[in-house]
């Protein structure tokens, strides 16, 4: 580890305080990455640097990273290329490479603002976090998001959600953005050991890996992003009717149940992650999704499984009833 330290001189600690790897990812990011930039700037955690992963860009993202990488102080930030399949696996390529050493690791989109807070709070829960239980956790913070328009005007929030982060939530919903989580060593540990995987979002694993081993998911519900809602955006907020309706009709045509099996071939290859309870619901899971609409329900019971509104619980009746989970 020394000598890659001394190769990448990006991964040396700035102060005393925590260090944060800012996991970047960009692509044709040109119209609002400086101001993510500035907003990663004006962090008052000032300990962090940034590994930006590129995915081909054709616009004048690469020329605006190697502007920021010049202005800042040496080492603060790294430009790599990404693999080019897509945000998720360009974020779980960052994610899961043993090379990239930090205490902590933040996912970072490239058209967000981070409010100046963002670290220092996401930081100092985790830390206080850690002094309470312990080290050995994994430890993912995450949470709301004030969504904006593309010139910054106010647009809402993200859902509130209420119930407790859990498996039996994670398993048949996602409850955060990626551009809000922050987690712990242990958590990048257990990304590295079950390697790239094909699911449908890294957000999602990571709330799925990270509750399915017993670990500490810390739902933030005062936002500390502003999440920019523009035509290019590749997810959206789920806070409109519309945006509602359109999930809604994804699980009625079979995206929901294909993305499902996606996650459960991951979480077959994780397995010695996950603790021996949750495997237990992991299995009824399995089994339930394969059962006869008489059963179904029943097991959907006895797996205790729940999503955060009441929309959501309409969404999963409904799909234990068509077969769709």
């Amino acid at each position: 580890m020394t000598d890659f330290i001394e190769k990448n001189p990006q991964l040396r600690p700035f102060s005393d305080a925590p260090l944060v790897a800012i996991l970047l990812c960009t692509y044709n990011g040109v119209r609002f990455l400086a101001e993510q930039l500035d907003s990663l700037e004006s962090q008052t955690h000032q300990n962090w640097v940034v590994i930006a992963s590129d995915d081909g860009s054709t616009d004048s993202t690469l020329e605006i990273l190697q502007q920021y990488q010049a202005k800042w102080p040496a080492g603060k930030l790294m430009i790599r290329s990404g693999p080019q399949k897509g945000f998720c696996q360009n974020f779980l390529s960052l994610a899961c490479d043993p090379q990239i050493r930090a205490d902590y690791y933040a996912f970072c989109d490239q058209d967000d603002v981070w409010l100046p807070e963002k670290l220092e709070i996401a930081v100092g829960n985790i830390v206080a976090e850690q002094e309470y239980r312990g080290t050995k956790w994994p430890y993912l913070y995450c949470g709301r998001t004030a969504y904006i328009s593309s010139d910054k005007k106010p647009l809402g929030f993200s859902p509130l959600f209420g119930f407790p982060a859990s498996f039996r939530n994670a398993l048949i919903q996602s409850i955060a953005g990626g551009n809000t989580m922050v987690f712990n060593q242990k958590v990048k540990q257990m990304l590295e050991r079950v390697g790239l995987v094909d699911v449908p979002s890294h957000d999602w694993w990571v709330y799925q890996l990270t509750s399915a081993a017993d670990g500490v998911v810390y739902y933030d519900k005062v936002p500390k992003i502003l999440y920019r809602q523009h035509s290019e955006a590749l997810i959206g907020g789920n806070s409109t009717i519309f945006a509602r309706f359109k999930r809604l009709k994804m699980l009625l045509k079979g995206r929901f149940f294909h993305w499902t099996n996606q996650n459960l071939i991951a979480l077959n290859r994780a397995k010695g992650e996950i603790s021996k309870s949750n495997l237990e619901i992991l299995s009824l899971f399995v089994t339930l999704r394969g059962a006869k609409l008489k059963d179904r329900f029943r097991l959907l019971e006895v797996c205790g499984l729940y999503r955060q509104t009441w929309g959501g619980t309409i969404s999963l009746t409904l799909a234990a009833l068509l077969n769709k989970l």
